[in-house]
């Protein structure tokens, strides 16, 4: 039987899907329609018993925590009544133990919610497929006496190694795909232990599995397996090895006939490599193949926790090329990435096993040295890796120099925790790198908690308030009934002469810190006012406006008489007007603060929270402040389609509604996520999907573009 062979035909099947979430249970029924399958629903474990007490279902998608019976008393009642269906348990619970307790109890695979909905087909064709070759070989095995020959067509056509095991785990007999997979002859392999195609590093667990497989009480009949191939091939292979004892009737232990055990084995080598490469993407770079930042980060807390306990030494060192910007523009991103691949190769041997080297990102490097004897030793490295980099690099047609700067940070005299010592090794990197040669320093007190970039960009920040290097750009907001742009949310971008454009991102903390966001935010709001005042004129009077605030402005004693002056001087509505505020500014829930917005509030200015529920605050100041708008903040919406996310956005929704407030959803950027919050009846969205940040002007311009837009279904 071919692979193409064991899929069903969809209208042939059925499914039933067991959960206590109703909407789960409408969306799973619809994908899987749409796929042709009949599909039977039932709310709950008790329904889902009933339902099996009274038709059989080939397939059974089903959830483990519900009230009442679980899916756990589900399986359990399945194999007390020896039911046949295939189970697949999709479910939210996906910790070692679970996932372990639903395949002892029958499971025959395990989905996490949320899945990707190809996930999902692909896991119920696969189950599908395997419920198709179950019953071939409970039929195969029916007719074994009166038709050994089409037993053997069958057998031999398959996708999977078939064969049949004595008690002692011998074969006698196997299918021809055993060759085609393994290069075994079935001759050969005849009156030979299935324990001998196992890698050695895995016989145990097959021996044990092959022992328990035997015994009718356990449920235990599949099992991941590395089968050595033979002599010509050394491809490591794995497969999954699943087992029958033969049934009652047909063989036994005692008197004149043999205990057999019936098996297939599939050929998973392809899904194990992409697992593998999956994990490996997820902890490297793989331009380098060297560990990235998330790897790096864990292999240093595990290198504090040890040095904490052993009273030992680490060092951490930032390594940062120089002169690498000047290749990569001049000759190209390939030469570029061939020279990083080059500098990563010797920086590596230039280390101990033990020691991890990372990418950091960029032409970034980061490097962990665990067991340190003294401080010399980490210079001593450091001044190899230079030594290292001094000899030229050829690249094609080019020889390319390179040289770096290296500052290091020493546990625990220069931070006890992960962010510290990386922070301190990158201003020593900053110091060292600031004399303009190639050099390494060591981390000191002395050289306080800013380096030298960042002084620059202060200094350039205090300059561009003067220079007018600031211009405001707007994102639309729509109204989600009518698809219309009721208002814009007011963004500064900085033209920086040497950097170029800069998010907020880059300067806000920094202006925060040195106070100038309150020039800086006075600045934003007295040109975006002039702007919507300008357009407001020229037939658009309802245009709203929001803009984002500062708590170090607003924690200024003039804050309020300050911002009424500019809306008395300007002009502007103050009803056409929305301050938007962070939680961290609501959890101090002073009396000032509360008078503050209050006065705003009475002048007519809208108050709004932005990033609604990203801060750890209490929610009582919902109904303790003058608070108009909550804005969901973009990591919501971005997860909003995923069913254990999504209850976050629909729970905020629900909430505004009860205290009647306005919601305003950002970072809406597909039509999944427009389609979801209209169906929410959210009022108000922003987001890419709409536009950009633009200049006013563009918007007003291509108004009925975002119009179309945000209402095409």
């Amino acid at each position: 039987m071919t692979e193409r062979d064991a899929t069903p035909d969809p209208k042939s099947v059925r499914i039933l899907i067991a959960d206590d979430d109703p909407g789960l249970l409408e969306s799973l029924r619809q994908l899987l329609s749409l796929e042709g399958y009949p599909v039977h629903t039932a709310n709950g474990g008790g329904a889902a018993i009933e339902a099996l007490r009274q038709e059989s279902f080939d397939l059974l998608l089903l959830d483990l925590s519900m009230p009442g019976l679980g899916g756990v008393d589900v399986l359990r009642f399945m194999r007390a009544a020896d039911l046949e269906t295939l189970t697949v348990v999709v479910s939210g619970n996906s910790t070692v133990e679970d996932v372990a307790g639903a395949l002892r109890e029958g499971a025959h695979d395990y989905l996490k919610k949320p899945y990707e909905p190809a996930e999902l087909m692909a896991t119920v064709r696969n189950a599908l497929q395997r419920k198709v070759l179950e019953d071939t070989n409970r039929a195969m095995r029916a007719r074994l006496e009166q038709s050994e020959r089409l037993h053997r067509v069958i057998v031999n056509n398959s996708p999977d190694i078939v064969f049949i095991l004595d008690a002692d785990k011998r074969f006698r007999f196997v299918n021809s795909r055993v060759h085609e997979l393994l290069g075994y002859s079935r001759q050969d392999l005849l009156e030979t232990s299935v324990l001998d195609l196992v890698e050695a590093d895995e016989r145990d667990k097959a021996e044990y599995f092959f022992d328990q497989a035997r015994n009718r009480q356990t449920h235990l009949r599949s099992v991941e397996l590395a089968l050595r191939p033979a002599r010509h091939s050394r491809t490591r292979r794995f497969f999954e090895v699943a087992v029958w004892p033969a049934g009652a009737g047909e063989t036994h232990d005692h008197g004149g006939h043999e205990a057999l055990t019936y098996g297939t084995a599939r050929d998973i080598t392809d899904r194990k490599e992409s697992e593998a490469f999956i994990n490996f993407q997820a902890y490297h770079d793989l331009l380098t193949r060297l560990p990235n930042r998330a790897l790096f980060r864990d292999r240093v807390d595990v290198a504090i926790s040890h040095a904490q306990r052993s009273g030992t030494r680490l060092a951490v060192l930032f390594i940062d090329l120089n002169r690498f910007k000047v290749i990569n523009d001049s000759l190209g991103h390939t030469v570029g990435d061939r020279l990083l691949q080059g500098v990563a190769q010797r920086l590596q041997d230039c280390i101990r096993k033990g020691d991890t080297l990372s990418r950091f990102g960029g032409d970034e490097f980061t490097l962990l040295i665990p067991g340190l004897a003294d401080n010399d030793a980490a210079v001593h490295v450091a001044d190899k890796i230079l030594e290292s980099l001094q000899a030229p690099f050829e690249i094609g047609e080019h020889e390319l120099f390179v040289g770096a700067s290296i500052g290091i940070a020493i546990y625990p005299d220069a931070g006890d925790n992960l962010e510290a010592l990386i922070k301190n090794a990158d201003i020593a990197m900053y110091r060292e790198k600031s004399t303009g040669r190639t050099g390494v320093r060591l981390y000191s007190p002395e050289m306080g908690g800013h380096p030298p970039q960042r002084l620059q960009l202060e200094q350039d920040m205090r300059r561009a308030l003067d220079r007018d290097e600031f211009h405001i750009l707007y994102q639309p907001q729509i109204d989600t009934h009518s698809g219309l742009m009721v208002g814009v949310e007011a963004l500064v971008r900085w033209d920086h002469p040497r950097l170029g454009l800069l998010g907020p991102a880059e300067f806000i903390a920094i202006a925060e810190e040195t106070r100038l966001i309150v020039e800086l935010d006075r600045l934003t709001l007295r040109t975006a006012i002039r702007e919507i005042l300008h357009h407001n004129r020229e037939g658009r009077p309802e245009l709203r406006l929001a803009i984002n605030l500062s708590p170090v402005l607003v924690e200024r004693d003039d804050f309020v008489e300050d911002f009424l002056g500019i809306l008395g001087e300007t002009g502007f509505p103050p009803d056409l007007l929305e301050v938007e505020i962070t939680e961290n500014l609501l959890m101090s829930d002073t009396v000032d603060t509360v008078h503050k917005l209050n006065r705003l509030c009475a002048a007519g200015v809208q108050i709004a929270v932005d990033d609604f529920g990203t801060g750890y605050s209490s929610l009582s100041y919902l109904q303790k402040l003058p608070i108009h708008t909550l804005k969901i903040d973009r990591s919501f919406t971005h997860t909003i389609c995923q069913e254990d996310e999504a209850c976050i956005v629909n729970a905020i929704i629900s909430m505004a509604r009860g205290l009647q407030m306005n919601i305003v959803a950002e970072g809406v950027e597909t039509e999944a996520h427009r389609d979801y919050l209209q169906r929410l009846e959210c009022p108000m969205m922003q987001g890419f999907l709409f536009s950009p940040p633009a200049p006013l002007h563009a918007l007003l311009t291509n108004g009925d573009l975002v119009a179309a837009t945000a209402t095409c279904q």
